[in-house]
């Protein structure tokens, strides 16, 4: 299906087959085991000679629906579904990657995935090695003999620094390494990263795959070898699995997905515009504005700017938490890519478990606020920010 129809129409019809009893919406299968029809047919099933489901931890209907539709969209052979974003990264590494083997990632990636890496994948003898997201000279230097992984989310959290995924894609191959993506802010959508030259892609489905905060899943779409078999076989021992009725949320998400990237990005684009005018802000940072230090890569590697905006008020921890604690209608939540608005502080949130030193050194400030615009008038936004903003002037 893939072959025959745009984006928007794989993201509404794509990886699901209709059963018997015809219905027009996805079923969902909540089920933990399925019936054979026999001891043999029992026996293909468990050893793969016959395809079919075997048991929901690894095959579930619904959960492949959302794979493979997902898959679709991506350009990918192979999507494994899992219970979140974190567990879709521990996955690819712990199928991927063995003790002693050396990772390459961005400095400018979710605090939580920095601790993932530094604290608990250290201890399985996996070397990590941090690199500025934007200086290919810097991801170059760090290559090793043993450099198994790139590892970056682009554009990045908070900051939505753009990295040059093609450049990438050819040291990493040159390199012998294994290019990962977090797609996760732009998505399918706005950007694919498999076209341009990564292996596998990384997605938090909680963002802006379901795009109403209802449910938390992740995904990796890449081959049939790294992703068909070596990640869906990590799932299927470890079991870290995406539920049927989550995986059917998100089936219903992708549905809307093309529309609200549109819309979100809309509203981010007058926001950014709005707030780099305001005079108690210091300084916007967004891929869509010309100031942006990697406005040029952004207008060539996706279609738009993206939902997040992120800028640095005039002061610093106070005046940050009041323009914060002066809204009425923005959500003051760490979640994002939600049709709610939703507003944080990074450095005391996302961020909190880094150390301070590698905070400030990616440029996560004490005065630096975070925004995943929603879809609420553009108007009240600017309003409910307008609350807090206006009193630091």
């Amino acid at each position: 299906m893939e072959k025959e129809f745009d984006l928007e129409t794989l993201a509404v019809r794509a990886g699901y087959n209709q059963t018997e009893e015809q219905e027009n919406s996805e079923a969902i299968f909540p089920t933990s085991s399925f019936r054979y029809n026999s001891a043999q047919q029992a026996a293909d099933r468990f050893s793969g000679a016959e395809k079919g489901n075997v048991y929901s931890r690894f095959s579930n209907p619904t959960v492949r629906a959302f794979e493979n539709r997902l898959a679709a969209l991506e350009g990918g052979d192979e999507c494994v579904a899992t219970a979140s974003g974190m567990s879709a990264i521990l996955s690819t590494f712990m199928s991927l990657c063995e003790s002693g083997d050396h990772v390459i990632s961005s400095s400018s990636i979710f605090g939580t995935t920095k601790v993932l890496f530094n604290k608990y994948l250290k201890k399985f003898g996996l070397e990590v090695t941090f690199v500025s997201q934007t200086d290919i000279g810097e991801w170059e230097k760090a290559v090793k003999p043993n450099t198994k992984a790139f590892f970056l989310e682009s554009p990045s959290n908070p900051l939505t620094q753009i990295a040059d995924i093609a450049a990438l894609s050819t040291l990493a191959k040159r390199s012998g390494a294994i290019l990962i993506v977090d797609n996760c802010f732009c998505t399918p959508i706005l950007q694919q990263p498999l076209a341009l030259g990564a292996d596998i892609i990384i997605h938090s489905a909680t963002k802006f795959l379901d795009g109403q905060g209802r449910g938390i899943g992740g995904a990796v779409v890449g081959s049939k070898a790294l992703v068909g078999e070596e990640v869906r076989g990590f799932l299927r021992t470890a079991g870290p699995s995406m539920s049927p009725f989550n995986a059917w949320i998100f089936l219903k998400g992708l549905e809307t997905l093309s529309v609200r990237m549109e819309a979100h990005c809309q509203r981010a684009m007058t926001l950014a515009v709005w707030l780099d005018e305001h005079p108690a802000v210091e300084k916007v940072f967004y891929p869509g504005l010309k100031s942006h230090p990697q406005y040029d890569l952004a207008q060539k590697q996706q279609k738009a700017a993206g939902g997040l905006v992120t800028f640095r008020v005039k002061g610093g921890r106070a005046e940050a938490w009041s323009v914060i604690d002066n809204t009425k209608m923005i959500s003051i939540t760490a979640n994002l890519g939600d049709v709610k608005t939703s507003i944080t502080h990074p450095a005391t949130t996302t961020h909190c478990r880094v150390p301070e030193d590698e905070r400030l050194a990616t440029g996560i400030t004490d005065n630096l606020l975070r925004i995943s615009v929603g879809l609420e008038s553009i108007e009240d936004l600017k309003a409910d920010l307008a609350r807090g903003l206006d009193k630091l002037v």
